[in-house]
């Protein structure tokens, strides 16, 4: 190490070209580097629910809790299960390592919950598993609000949902506030003992006629061809039409027993903005993509489709921003510009006021050098730009310039001694390389075991004693 000291001693203009050439590759890397508020971490968790209209808790523990767990006991690599019972509802929470093999898992709880929901009551609904993924928490909600007419509203919001998604940084856009259209029948008593008609004939009437039929398949030359027999109702007028019985000379159909009309379901959820009536667009991005773009690319988009709107809309349809993710990681970010830029200017202030013009300038440079040279090996790590690597950062500017002070210092002494500045700086370098690297050592030791951290606190905390490893060693 010694000869490579001297080696760089003697090529000042390669030295400064590779100090160049560091500044460059750091900015370019801390430019492209993801920015977010917390890591991303794989945490093994996975959620199952059910629910069952009208079920008490006590039921729902008999009825939905215990069939599941007893199936998901068995499931390899489990190191806890939860299960809740509540009115309406049951859920499970299984809790693996964080060497569990996810796709496999996955697939054997998915086997799991299906042999469990057969000796569950038949009107249970479907079970839905669910990953714990913090990456799929929205970075924006956008929100549509307004006096205009819901069934155009949730036009508006479907079509804004379909262009967010082409985006390629964002991996869904959920809706929240809205409901689905359906044809709502409204049996008339009056009319169903007038044709003499009962309330099960006309149920049977909607169910049998409203059905898609398979039939086999047909064998041609050029091919094999699927059949089937279109038996959906498309219009509320095929269902007004729709025969129920035969009454004399006259064919009593669904029109005649029922009120038919085009309404919206219950709501399962609601969404207000500034207290009125809204459709709430939930952006959540792909794992790994810069927060700060993605908002920014979401915003341009929106903007751009709502200009497309006729004028009616756009005079009667708010478009707002809420929980916009990407302000906290963009003042996290100046945050930690402006820290790097004041520690700067007080170490150096400091190393001018004890050391002398030239030591402040070789101990200011190390920081800024050693900050880019940590982004580029974040970069090329795969890693993010999030609060625990901003905060190892900051944690880092008090050790950096350790090592320097202790060069400088002493090549200051040679040179008051008579040693030419060349010779002097090779000296101290040479001289104080180990006590440098023990000093640098020992405080790594002392982040170190947080490397090991087990569970999911580690899996955060891991990104603190990484990010001091990167910036102390360069």
């Amino acid at each position: 190490m010694t000869g490579l000291i001297g080696w760089s001693v003697g090529r000042a203009r390669m030295i400064a070209a590779l100090v160049l050439f560091s500044f460059a590759a750091g900015i370019a890397a801390y430019t492209g580097l993801p920015k977010e508020g917390s890591p991303n971490i794989d945490i093994p968790l996975l959620y199952v629910s059910v629910t069952l209209p009208g079920v008490s808790a006590a039921d729902a523990e008999r009825l939905l809790v215990k069939p599941l767990e007893t199936r998901l006991r068995g499931v390899e690599g489990l190191k806890k299960l939860t299960g809740v019972a509540a009115e309406n509802h049951a859920s499970a929470l299984l809790e693996f390592g964080f060497d569990w093999d996810k796709t496999a898992t996955l697939a054997r709880v998915r086997a799991l919950v299906d042999e469990a929901q057969a000796e569950m009551p038949a009107d249970a609904n479907q079970p839905t598993i669910n990953e714990v993924n913090l990456s799929e928490f929205p970075i924006l909600v956008v929100s549509l609000s307004g006096d205009a007419p819901e069934r155009a509203m949730q036009r508006l919001a479907r079509s804004l949902q379909r262009e967010i998604e082409t985006l390629k940084p964002v991996l869904e856009v959920g809706l929240a506030g809205k409901r689905d259209e359906l044809v709502e029948i409204v049996i008339d008593p009056l009319q169903l003992e007038a044709y003499n008609v009962t309330a099960q004939e006309l149920l049977a009437a909607v169910a049998n006629n409203n059905r898609l039929v398979a039939a086999g398949a047909v064998d041609a030359g050029a091919g094999r061809f699927a059949v089937r027999l279109p038996g959906n109702f498309e219009t509320a007028q095929e269902i007004y039409r729709t025969p129920v019985r035969v009454s004399g000379d006259r064919v009593v159909t669904i029109g005649d027993l029922a009120r038919i009309s085009r309404t919206f379901e219950d709501a399962t959820s609601v969404a207000r903005f500034n207290g009125a009536r809204a459709i709430a667009l939930q952006v959540k991005k792909r794992l790994g993509e810069n927060i700060i773009d993605t908002v920014e690319q979401v915003k341009a988009r929106v903007r751009e489709v709502q200009a497309t709107w006729p004028p009616a809309p756009q005079a009667a349809v708010a478009v707002d921003f809420s929980m916009d993710e990407s302000v906290e990681v963009r003042n996290m970010v100046g945050q930690l510009e402006g820290s790097v830029l004041t520690a700067v200017a007080l170490v150096m202030l400091v190393v001018v006021l004890t050391l002398g013009a030239r030591s402040a300038l070789l101990v200011g440079l190390s920081i800024p050098l050693s900050f880019l040279l940590s982004f580029a090996l974040l970069a090329l790590f795969g890693m993010s730009v999030n609060n625990m690597v901003m905060f190892g950062l900051i944690l880092a500017v008090g050790m950096l310039v350790d090592g320097a002070i202790v060069v400088s210092e002493y090549a200051d002494r040679r040179i008051t001694e008579g040693a030419p500045p060349e010779d002097a700086y090779a000296e101290a370098a040479r001289r104080m390389f180990w006590p440098v690297i023990a000093s640098t050592a020992t405080t790594l030791c002392a982040f170190l075991p947080m490397l090991f951290w087990p569970g999911i606190p580690g899996q955060f905390m891991g990104h603190l004693p990484v990010t001091l490893i990167f910036v102390l060693s360069a």
